[in-house]
């Protein structure tokens, strides 16, 4: 069974779960080098991934409902987040952004029918709101947790009401590792290039300081693309 497929099948199995828990079936994917880089540093762009992955990525994006990255990737990268290397319809943009620091030249917000949605706290400026609304994004305001940021079971909850079912959680690393330490994600499936770059790691920060282990892998699966290695797993929450 090919990464693709087993991925799909997850996701189908996935409306059982948001059934049962009123939680949306998360998958995260991004691409990483052997040294485990996603970045090379704060606000710097890594592009690592060959031409093969990327088509798997779209097609990984086109089984979602919607697809999700924090504000930093989007200052950093100026993603469109669409399906171009595959069919399918394009997922709804996500993004978490405690502040509004969402810059109205985003190419987000140049995709006709797919603005993005745009998740804050009471902390946001209410001008930085109306701005954005005024080109066509949607700001949807939550409560914050201890640390000021939007707490993610609070932001999947309120999705599922929206009508979303399925997510692809793509970055940065900061919102990959909150999603994990919320126990919130169902699939993994990560791109491996063959590359040594030394820079910033999805988990450095939370292996130093905090004690939370992460669940071990099961049915896991490698598939190459291109001069990629792909792996698909799912994290075993209840031998965490």
């Amino acid at each position: 069974m090919t990464i693709l497929s087993e991925a799909q099948r997850k996701l189908d199995l996935g409306k059982d779960f948001t059934r049962e828990t009123g939680l949306p079936f998360v998958t995260i994917s991004y691409a990483q080098s052997l040294d485990g880089s996603i970045a090379l540093r704060p606000g710097y762009p890594l592009s690592i991934s060959c031409a093969e992955s990327l088509v798997l990525t779209h097609h990984l994006r086109a089984m979602h409902d919607a697809i999700l990255i924090g504000i930093g990737s989007v200052l950093a990268d100026d993603p469109r987040l669409t399906v171009r290397l595959a069919e399918g319809g394009n997922p709804q943009p996500l993004i978490l952004d405690s502040r509004l620091r969402f810059p109205p030249y985003a190419r987000l917000l140049e995709c006709n029918g797919c603005k993005p949605w745009i998740f804050t706290t009471d902390r946001a400026a209410v001008d930085r709101e109306r701005s954005l609304e005024a080109c066509g994004a949607k700001v949807v305001r939550l409560p914050s947790g201890p640390d000021g940021r939007i707490e993610v079971r609070t932001l999947l909850k309120h999705l599922v009401k929206m009508g979303i079912l399925s997510i692809m959680v793509e970055g940065g690393a900061e919102v990959i590792k909150s999603f994990l330490l919320a126990k919130a994600v169902n699939q993994l499936v990560v791109s491996i290039t063959p590359l040594l770059v030394g820079g910033i790691r999805v988990l450095e920060a939370t292996a130093k300081v905090d004690p939370t282990p992460f669940p071990r892998l099961i049915n896991v699966g490698y598939e190459k693309a291109g001069s990629d290695m792909v792996l698909r797993a799912d994290p075993d929450w209840a031998k965490e």
